[in-house]
């Protein structure tokens, strides 16, 4: 039966199910279509949908940020400012973002032009992240800032405990001190290539020491790409000296 109705029709005919998987109901259910649709479903379906969910993830975005940094702040007191950063930057870059969208299991309902769905392999883990944020933005413009904390929390709020528990490392800092200590001097990091557009783009940096290129990485931002270019040049210098 589902088969012959269109997708907007075919989404609302899921909405209960998915609100269960959220553990979230919603008071505005336009809000959580306009949170699932792409922009290239948008581009593909004018006549049925004129707007796509990249205002919402630019919200959800800002209001992630905040909780986690309110929760950060409260949990770890003594924390100074530059670790709270990089906690919080662990918990909110993109990978993280696509990997609690997959805890939710619904990826499969999100509306994508056709082409998108075709070529999905490599863009997925960002399309995922971007869909996180604006169900964070949705929840937050329909039950506000409480009805988000809640949503994340509920969901994730081992996850988050966990995290704290076995916070990722550094590998900025770890580069940065081990490159002062026997160069007098700080990495140098360069985008090598940029690519996507502006709502999902894709770095590649790389990370010189002494002019001397040590790794290469590829991330959703900057930081991410960053991030990996500095753990591929701290294996390198292990490898290098035992």
């Amino acid at each position: 039966m589902l088969s012959h109705m269109d997708p907007i029709t075919e989404f609302r005919w899921s909405i209960p199910d998915l609100q269960k998987k959220l553990n979230y109901t919603f008071a505005d259910q336009n809000l959580l279509l306009l949170a699932f649709t792409h922009r290239s479903f948008v581009n593909e379906h004018r006549h049925l949908v004129q707007h796509h969910n990249e205002r919402l993830e630019f919200l959800g975005d800002a209001v992630l940020g905040m909780i986690i940094a309110e929760y950060l702040y409260h949990l770890v007191p003594d924390m100074p400012e530059g670790e709270l950063s990089h906690l919080r930057a662990s918990f909110v870059q993109a990978s993280s973002c696509s990997r609690y969208l997959e805890k939710l299991d619904v990826s499969d309902t999100i509306l994508l032009g056709r082409g998108e769905r075709l070529s999905i392999g490599r863009g997925r883990d960002s399309i995922l992240a971007d869909l996180f944020e604006a169900i964070i933005g949705a929840v937050f413009l329909d039950g506000g800032l409480e009805a988000a904390k809640n949503f994340l929390f509920s969901n994730f709020g081992l996850e988050f405990a966990q995290a704290i528990q076995r916070p990722e490392r550094n590998f900025k800092a770890e580069l940065q001190d081990w490159s002062q200590r026997i160069y007098k001097m700080t990495p140098v990091y360069a985008v090598l290539e940029e690519q996507g557009p502006d709502h999902a783009k894709q770095f590649r940096v790389s990370v010189s020491v002494n002019n001397q290129e040590l790794g290469v990485g590829a991330g959703n931002s900057k930081k991410e790409a960053q991030q990996q270019a500095a753990e591929e040049a701290l294996k390198g210098m292990k490898d290098l000296h035992g």
